[in-house]
């Protein structure tokens, strides 16, 4: 039970629900293109990166110089898919 409360409390902030749509239809993505998506700092972008990484809803790969995200399952998209419908 607790990796779902972890998985469901990674999904509970709007910006978070942004970065996996974002992922969504990507193989992966660099912090570089993700930070032109928001108004934030890359500080507060990579706090949010670490939650959906703790929750094991997120990999991360070292290249070159950036840090690239790409979704580790896209069975998540069906929670979220499961979620618009209710």
């Amino acid at each position: 039970m607790e990796k779902e409360i972890k998985i469901l409390k990674a999904l509970g902030h709007p910006m978070r629900l942004e970065i996996i749509q974002l992922l969504s239809d990507k193989d992966s993505l660099c912090v570089c293109k993700l930070q032109e998506y928001f108004a934030s700092t890359q500080s507060n972008l990579s706090q949010h990166l670490r939650i959906l990484r703790e929750a094991e809803l997120l990999t991360s790969e070292k290249v070159g110089g950036w840090v690239h995200y790409s979704l580790k399952n896209k069975d998540v998209l069906k929670i979220l898919d499961i979620l618009r419908g209710l």
